[in-house]
């Protein structure tokens, strides 16, 4: 019969293995905070990466540098590396569980210690992806032929969680940051107060436009959706990249009553490819149907080991991460600000408030978002998204989660396309 030796002074097998990795964790908590270069470039060919490997899905050709997806360049930092090797480390990778104070304080914390908001931990509830939350809640909370409300332009993937659900879309236009990124109230209760509407997608802050719905904003659309009985859904997978004067308030500080808020640290770390998000669902009986839909209907309960040593590493140790991450990102932003105002002003672009996604406005060009991708890849050799893909043809949406060199490199490409119309 083969037996195994613990680590000398670890406890007993049931506890051990939780010891040494809060130990770990303790010791980076402990060091001095580590520094991490943005501009560090780093060769990702080869590892199967979809921005980099797969670039010809897009854009028709491997010979472009791309900006496409939501997806960052940058290393992960090395807490979540230390966590993931002290995970290796242990030989067996079997079915694993996320209903535990381990999983979920982190949660807490980290929204209590970046926003000052309060989050009961009974509500935290975790899922393979933020988009599978929104899908599952969009089929929980309304019927086939129903319609969602939503603020367009739109993150392409909600398209499909939509409408292969057999759901209509009911828009409403959100402005850029350029046209002063205001939020429509009255036509909002408009589309609310459609029959066919059970269900208001949000996206905090929004993707593609970048705005971060103030706390008032907040209120005033959970009054709107309490009196037309439309559930709120809100991903907010980019709730630490703020770039501007507006904090991010989640939506669950405004009301715990028709609500859900999807979420992941997965893009603020750069850990999507290691799967897993969570949701607040702040009422039980939702709460219940939700891990009804995750456990039996999709068995889909035994959570990614990877993605939860990570999330808890990176809202355990990662703050400095986070803070370096949106000075890079705002820095870029303004690289991009100061390059089309001075090489191509009839290209509208103001920083955004929130993400690394820079939203222009191409309309003065007078072409088509498709036509100048196209011209960026042919001439320019890069791959910046057509706005068409998100709703609106008057704009392209360029990722800059990335070394400034790479973001120079873009934005001369996007030149040399704009030249070659």
């Amino acid at each position: 019969m083969r037996t195994t030796t613990r680590m000398p002074g670890t406890p007993e097998p049931r506890s051990g293995w939780t010891y040494v990795y809060r130990k770990g964790l303790a010791m980076h908590m402990q060091q001095n905070v580590p520094t991490y270069d943005f501009d560090a470039v780093i060769n990702r060919y080869g590892s199967y990466s979809t921005q980099w490997d797969y670039i010809a899905d897009r854009f028709g050709t491997n010979d472009v540098v791309p900006f496409s997806i939501s997806d960052a360049d940058f290393e992960v930092p090395s807490p979540i590396v230390t966590a993931l090797q002290q995970r290796l480390s242990h030989p067996v990778f079997g079915y694993t569980r996320w209903n535990h104070s381990d999983f979920k304080q982190p949660i807490v914390q980290w929204f209590s210690r970046r926003s000052g908001a309060a989050v009961d931990p009974d509500w935290i509830v975790y899922s393979p992806s933020v988009i599978y939350s929104v899908a599952t809640l969009i089929r929980m909370m309304s019927n086939p032929g129903d319609a969602v409300v939503t603020f367009t332009p739109l993150y392409d993937g909600f398209y499909g969680a939509i409408k292969a659900n057999g759901r209509d879309i009911l828009p409403v236009y959100l402005p850029a940051a350029h046209e002063g990124a205001l939020l429509n109230l009255n036509e909002l209760r408009v589309a609310c107060e459609k029959p066919q509407a059970k269900v208001l997608l949000l996206t905090n802050p929004h993707n593609p436009t970048g705005k971060v719905f103030s706390r008032q904003e907040l209120a005033d659309i959970v009054d709107i959706a309490q009196q037309t009985n439309t559930f709120i859904i809100s991903d907010d997978i980019h709730r630490d990249i703020i770039l501007g004067d507006a904090p991010y308030t989640p939506l669950t500080e405004i009301t715990t009553t028709g609500v859900a808020l999807a979420c992941s640290s997965s893009k603020t770390f750069n850990t999507a490819g290691l799967i897993g998000s969570y949701v607040f669902i702040p009422e039980s009986k939702t709460r219940e149907e939700f891990l009804v839909e995750l456990k039996q209907r999709n068995a889909l309960s035994s959570v990614s080991i990877m993605g939860m040593h990570a999330q808890m590493a990176a809202y355990t140790s990662c703050d400095y991460y986070a803070d370096g991450l949106v000075a890079h990102t705002r820095s870029n932003m303004q690289l991009i600000k100061d390059f089309l105002s001075s090489t191509i002003p009839q290209i509208k672009f103001e920083i955004p408030q929130g993400t690394y996604l820079a939203w222009m406005d191409i309309s003065e060009l007078h072409v088509s978002s498709s036509q100048l991708q196209q011209a960026c890849v042919n001439h320019g050799h890069v791959g910046i998204m057509s706005g068409a893909t998100y709703g609106d043809d008057r704009f392209m949406r360029m990722c800059v989660a990335c070394p400034q060199s790479k973001l120079e490199q873009g934005l001369e490409g996007l030149s040399k396309g704009v030249q070659s119309l």
